[in-house]
C-alpha cells in the first residue's frame, strides 16, 4: 500500500501530518534511551539531535555554528538554550518548551574571545540545571562539543561521555509521524526532477541545473537544499561529488543527487538521465547500475542484515578501484531522517564485519555506481525506502526503472533520430546508407 502524500499546507478538513505528535513522539524515545542508558542527562549541540528532542530550529544558517545547545535531564523536560532573540521567539511560539528555553551563546567554534570564557558560562550553565535534578555525580553524554566546552565540563567535576550513538539509536526507528514527512520531502524532489527533465538540453550547464532544482524546492517548502550533485559527461566517472559549470553537450550521461530538507527531514535521491541519446556503454552500465540496486531492493526486509545486502553489490576492484575505502559509497545505504547520512550503514567497508539488522520503521536510501565500459560515462541511481513488516516501499517515485533520454528530439529526413547512438554519431549508418562510388572505395558523404 502506498504511503500517503497531501499538501503541503494545514487544513481543517483532512487529517494530515500530526506535528503535535511528531513532536511528542520524538521526545518520547528521547526519555526511554536515556532511562535505557547510564547517563544523567543529554547535553546537545548538534542540530538534528536538538530538534529531535526540543521541534526548535532557526535556520540553517546556525547548523555549523555549535551556538545553541539543549539538556535532557534523567526524569525531566528539555532546556534549549539558544541564540539571543530565538529564545524569546521560542517563549512565545513553542508552548512545548513551556518557557524553558533562556537565552546562551557557546564559543561559535572558537570565534568568540577565548578570554570571554564562553565555555565556562556553558558548564555553569548546565552544572545550575543538573543540580536542580540531583544529578551532579552521573555521567553527562554529549553529542559533539568544542574542546573549550568539554575542558570547562570536565572543570566543573562533570564525566563527559559520548551520546552520539544514544541519539542515532533514538532516531534509528521513525514514528508514523516522521515517515510522513519523509515522503513528502521525497515528493518535493519527484518535482525537482520532472524540472530538470524539461530544461536539460545541450548548452545548459550543471550550475544552471542546480538553481532550477533549487527554485523548484524551495518554491514546494523546502527550508534547506543541502545540495544538489549535478554531475555530466566527462566528469561522470569518477564521481566527484561536486556540482561545477561545465556546459551539457549531445550525448551526455548527467547524474544528480538532492539532498533536500523539508521540516528537518532529508531525502537522499539519485537518478541519471542522457542529453539527446545514450551509447551502448552507457545504457549497459545504466543496467547493471539498475540490477545491482533492485537485488538490494528485493532483499531489503526486517531480519535481514546490512552484510547480507553489500554481499549482493561488486567488490571495489571489479569496478576499478583497489579498496573498499577508495570506493566508498559508491554502493552504499545508510538510514535518513533529520540528517542525510544515519544508521545503519551498508558498505563493504564496515558492513561484513560489523553488521546491522533491518527493522521495521527504519527509512533507508540504498544507492549504487557503475561505471562504462567507454572509460567516462557511469550510472548513478538511488531510491529512499521504508521498511515494512514484510519488506520495503519505494517513496522516491520519479522514474529510473530504465535510462531516461532528456533533451531535444532531433529529426532528420528520415524521421527521429535513435535515441540509443554512439558517441560519433555517423558510425550509426547502416552499411546500406552508405554512398560508394563504383571506382571508389573511401565513403563518400551523401549530397
Amino acid at each position: 500500500m502506498a504511503l500517503p502524500t497531501y499538501g503541503l499546507q494545514a487544513v481543517d478538513w483532512e487529517k494530515r501530518i500530526d506535528y503535535e505528535a511528531l513532536r511528542e513522539g520524538r521526545l518520547r524515545r528521547a526519555k526511554e534511551y536515556l532511562e535505557r542508558s547510564e547517563l544523567g542527562a543529554l547535553l546537545c549541540f548538534d542540530t538534528p539531535n536538538i530538534r529531535y528532542i526540543t521541534a526548535t530550529t532557526i535556520g540553517t544558517w546556525g547548523n555549523d555554528k555549535l551556538g545553541r545547545f539543549c539538556l535532557l535531564p534523567r526524569g525531566g523536560e528539555p532546556i534549549m538554550w539558544d541564540f539571543g532573540s530565538a529564545a524569546r521567539h521560542h517563549q512565545l511560539y513553542c508552548p512545548w518548551l513551556d518557557g524553558r528555553s533562556p537565552a546562551g551563546i557557546s564559543t561559535l567554534r572558537g570565534a568568540m574571545p577565548i578570554e570571554a570564557a564562553r565555555g565556562d558560562d556553558v558548564a555553569g550553565k548546565v552544572h545550575e540545571a543538573l543540580a536542580d535534578h540531583g544529578l551532579l555525580d552521573a555521567p553527562l553524554g554529549v553529542d559533539v562539543v568544542e574542546p573549550q566546552v568539554m575542558f570547562a565540563l570536565q572543570r566543573r567535576g562533570f564525566e563527559v561521555v559520548d551520546c552520539q550513538e544514544l541519539m542515532l539509536q533514538t532516531r534509528l526507528i521513525k514514528t508514523a509521524e516522521e515517515i510522513q514527512v519523509l515522503t513528502t520531502s521525497c515528493m518535493l524532489v519527484d518535482a525537482a526532477y520532472e524540472r530538470l527533465y524539461e530544461v536539460m538540453r545541450p548548452g545548459v550547464k550543471e550550475s544552471e541545473l542546480v538553481a532550477e532544482a533549487c527554485k523548484v524546492l524551495y518554491s514546494m517548502g523546502s527550508e534547506f537544499v543541502e545540495g544538489v550533485n549535478a554531475i555530466s559527461g566527462e566528469r561522470c566517472s569518477p564521481h566527484p561529488h561536486i556540482f561545477s559549470d561545465r556546459v551539457l553537450r549531445p550525448g551526455d550521461p548527467a547524474y544528480f543527487d538532492i539532498i533536500n530538507s523539508f521540516n528537518g527531514y532529508r531525502t537522499c535521491y539519485y537518478r541519471t538521465f542522457v542529453v539527446g541519446s545514450a551509447s551502448s556503454a552507457q545504457v549497459d552500465a545504466y543496467k547493471r547500475c539498475r540490477d545491482y540496486l533492485d537485488a538490494a531492493i528485493v532483499e531489503l526486509r526486517p531480519g535481514v542484515t546490512t552484510a547480507d545486502i553489500v554481499q549482493l553489490w561488486p567488490e571495489a576492484h571489479e569496478f576499478g578501484f583497489p579498496d573498499e575505502e577508495a570506493a566508498f559509497a559508491l554502493q552504499y545505504g545508510h538510514g535518513v531522517g533529520l540528517s542525510v547520512w544515519e544508521k545503519p550503514i551498508f558498505s563493504r567497508l564496515v558492513s561484513l564485519d560489523h553488521p546491522e539488522t533491518i527493522e521495521e520503521g527504519m527509512v533507508i536510501a540504498l544507492e549504487t555506481f557503475w561505471p562504462a565500459a567507454d572509460g567516462w560515462s557511469a550510472a548513478r541511481i538511488e531510491e529512499q525506502l521504508v521498511v515494512t513488516k514484510e519488506g520495503c516501499e519505494v517513496i522516491t517515485r520519479f522514474p529510473a526503472e530504465e535510462l531516461i533520454v532528456a533533451g531535444s528530439r532531433y529529426y532528420s529526413v528520415h524521421g527521429p533520430l535513435p535515441t540509443t547512438r554512439e558517441f560519433a554519431s555517423h558510425l550509426n549508418r547502416s552499411d546500406e546508407d552508405l554512398f560508394v562510388g563504383e571506382e571508389e572505395t573511401a565513403v563518400v558523404p551523401p549530397v
